[in-house]
């Protein structure tokens, strides 16, 4: 019923909005409804999110009361806060990503609608229109005052979301910083991704990568859409949101978004409405009953994109995330896919580079023992488990003139196929050298002067090469060795154990022993060889720096490792090698490493013959009968002839051209070798002999009836050598 008649002299306006604000108080949520379809009208947007049109309702009523008290106290507007349930709605407004001036308006137009239902309300309890006109004046000054003051806290709400959501979006970039991309693997760098994104930006990430990408050898075609997933995590266990496991092949729908992403490169935010899902979400029918049961409502697709290449696709999905992405929300993931983008191609191209530098070195290396009988070889290679890739460590096993054999370990400073390359250029080298069986010393000679050519053939970006070099001879005959190192570690050298003793005794040839030389490619510094008998069964330990020292391991605590294993070392030499790796290198090793373990042998002295020479041609026929005699012992005779002929040449070539001493030799091995040596440096060479010339129709013979020949100097002359290989029903091996 109307209020009494209020006479407009001395009227009370405090008062009467008093009394109209406990009128209205019962009315609260019809005031409410009556504000909100208002918005509706002029704010549509408001009502498509659920989230907002809950919390809506809640704001409205608790406005309406606010405003109410303010009328029944007569308190100022100074008084009043914003109510709670509008700072929760500028949050939200926040997080949803709606701009400030879309929620003022909104707030704005609200408060508007209340201050006129309050005045038509106060128009219809009294006549006086004095009293509406103080009333209405008040309650615009009242309100207006309310919707200043709260909307400044609105507004600080909001942007206090703003900030708190841009300080988590760095927050995220700075993690996805540090923790993408910590390995040069491409699985780990996957996992590292999904890892920091599933924390508290998306509910599942997903990483698919295209087959070309994983192809380790390059081949692949880049125009294939086959993708593989090689990580995914979710927040839920098991990752029920995706229908592939990890390892498993796919390839999107055409004409699909995933498909439309990679093939233009663009991003794409996506959101589910209803129970709308996508093929390309849910394959299947019962998967997409799965992903409406988690509420799947939005989902980002973003493309691994490096340097002008495509690698595949990045998915991040939200459901139990009730805020879903927003346009803010794919810049970041763009940041961070980017990122990691990189990284993976880094780790591809590593792993590419790694394997084909593995493959070349490897290759390189030799793969199956020499056929020899001056030691018995077994051997090891391990790259490097770090990402410094694969260096240049290699070893090699070179069978040499009179029953001897070269023993070679080297490594090439620098890692991945420049390293493998020239690795590679110096193992030939080295063979070419011994082929023409230089001294340890006058090979590294050469060996340094090749290194310095490579090193001026090189640009600047590729850096200089250096190596260092171990090469050792053993004779079996004299049970020799000679080594000359450049820069290279010194070889373990292990005695047979004594008769009635159960272990080795083992002695590291040191530094002062074996004069290490320069590395090679400084020139102009001098080698020198060291020469040392082995009993025979003795153990040659060659290896390079990779095995007994590391950034945590002390050089002499690795070779003092290294001389226990080998005091008590099994006889099989390959027991040998997987002892020293598992005591020296229990994990993967930080640098290449190359060994190389070889038990000498000693060649039966019945094997060999030897027969001082004067410098006389009478002297021949001696030489041809002797080696007759030593051919019936050895029960050679169907190589007499031959033989006859070949000493008659050699011996007559030294005696002619040579200087005394002069002495034949002859070694039964795995094949039969005749050797001349002399005084003279002057080496015969093979020439073609015209009609008419009495002689240089010798070493052509030789070089005809034996399966190699050759020459090689030493300190004090040279030896002329030719080998025959035994009769096919013969099996003559040294110490047999």
């Amino acid at each position: 019923m109307p209020f009494p008649y209020i006479r407009t002299m001395g009227t009370d306006v405090d008062a009467f909005l008093g009394q109209l604000a406990r009128h209205l108080r019962p009315r609260v949520e019809k005031l409410s409804g009556l504000l909100l379809q208002r918005l509706n009208g002029e704010l549509p947007e408001l009502w498509e999110d659920a989230d907002i049109a809950a919390l809506t309702l809640d704001e409205t009523a608790q406005h309406v009361t606010v405003l109410l008290d303010l009328l029944e106290t007569h308190s100022g507007a100074s008084a009043s806060k914003a109510p709670p349930a509008a700072l929760d709605i500028a949050r939200l407004y926040a997080r949803r990503g709606i701009p400030v001036s879309r929620l003022l308006r909104a707030y704005r137009l609200g408060h508007l609608g209340l201050l006129e239902q309050v005045q038509a309300e106060a128009a219809r309890r009294t006549g006086d229109w004095h009293m509406i006109h103080l009333a209405s004046t008040r309650l615009v000054t009242l309100g207006f005052d309310y919707v200043d003051r709260s909307s400044e806290e609105v507004v600080a709400a909001y942007q206090e979301e703003r900030d708190r959501m841009l300080q988590g979006r760095f927050a995220l970039t700075d993690r996805a910083s540090k923790l993408v991309g910590t390995t040069l693997d491409i699985s780990r760098t996957a996992e590292e991704l999904t890892e920091v994104c599933t924390e508290d930006f998306a509910d599942l990430v997903t990483v698919d990568l295209f087959d070309a990408v994983l192809d380790e050898t390059g081949t692949g075609s880049p125009e294939a859409l086959a993708q593989r997933r090689v990580a995914q995590r979710s927040v839920l266990d098991g990752c029920p949101e995706s229908p592939l496991r990890v390892g498993e092949s796919h390839a999107y729908p055409d004409d699909s978004e995933p498909v439309h992403a990679l093939a233009t490169g663009r991003s794409v935010l996506h959101h589910i409405a209803g129970t709308e899902m996508p093929t390309w979400v849910a394959p299947s029918a019962s998967h997409g009953r799965v992903l409406r049961d988690l509420g799947v409502h939005s989902v980002l697709l973003v493309p691994l994109h490096a340097r002008g290449d495509t690698l595949g696709l990045v998915q991040f999905v939200r459901h139990r995330t009730s805020v879903p992405f927003d346009d803010d929300d794919l810049l970041l993931a763009q940041e961070i896919v980017s990122r990691a983008a990189v990284s993976i191609d880094n780790a591809r191209r590593y792993t590419h580079e790694r394997s084909t530098a593995l493959a070349l070195q490897r290759t390189l290396l030799p793969r199956h023992p020499v056929k020899q009988a001056a030691v018995e070889t077994a051997s090891r290679y391990l790259p490097a488990g770090s990402r410094a890739g694969v260096g240049g460590d290699w070893y090699d096993v070179i069978p040499l003139s009179g029953a001897r054999v070269a023993l070679v370990v080297g490594d090439v400073v620098g890692r991945g196929l420049h390293a493998a390359a020239a690795m590679g250029r110096l193992r030939t080298a080295v063979r070419a050298f011994a082929d023409i069986d230089l001294m340890p010393d006058e090979l590294l000679t050469h060996l340094d002067d090749v290194v310095i050519r490579m090193q001026r053939e090189e640009s600047p970006a590729e850096g200089e090469t250096s190596a260092t070099c171990l090469y050792a001879i053993y004779d079996p005959v004299s049970r020799r060795c000679s080594l000359a190192s450049a820069g290279h570690v010194p070889p373990t050298v292990v005695a047979p154990s004594a008769t009635g003793e159960a272990t080795r005794t083992s002695r590291v040839v040191e530094t002062s022993e074996v004069p290490i030389g320069p590395p090679l490619g400084l020139g102009g510094l001098p080698f020198e060889t060291i020469e040392f008998e082995l009993p025979e069964d003795s153990l040659l330990v060659l290896h390079t720096d990779g095995l007994i020292a590391g950034r945590m391991r002390d050089v002499d605590l690795g070779l003092a490792t290294l001389r226990d294993v080998l005091t008590s070392a099994p006889d099989s030499l390959e027991e040998t090698c997987d002892l020293l790796l598992a005591a020296l290198l229990p994990s993967r090793p930080a640098d290449d490493v190359a060994l190389l373990v070889a038990r000498t042998r000693a060649l039966d002295p019945d094997h060999v013959a030897t027969m001082d020479l004067p410098s006389d041609p009478a002297a021949v026929s001696g030489a041809r009968r002797f080696a007759s005699d030593v051919l019936t012992a050895w029960d050679l005779e169907d190589l007499s002839f031959t033989t006859e002929l070949v000493v008659s040449e050699l011996v007559t070539n030294a005696i002619r051209y040579g200087k005394t001493p002069i002495q034949l030799r002859l070694i039964l091995q795995a094949t039969l070798t005749c050797e001349v040596s002399d005084a003279s440096s002057t080496a015969p060479h093979l020439r073609r002999a015209r009609i008419f010339d009495e002689g240089g129709r010798g070493l052509l013979l030789v070089a005809q009836c034996a399966e190699r020949w050759g020459t090689r100097h030493g300190r004090e002359g040279k030896v002329i050598w030719a080998e025959q290989a035994l009769p096919a029903n013969g099996a003559y091996i040294a110490g047999t």
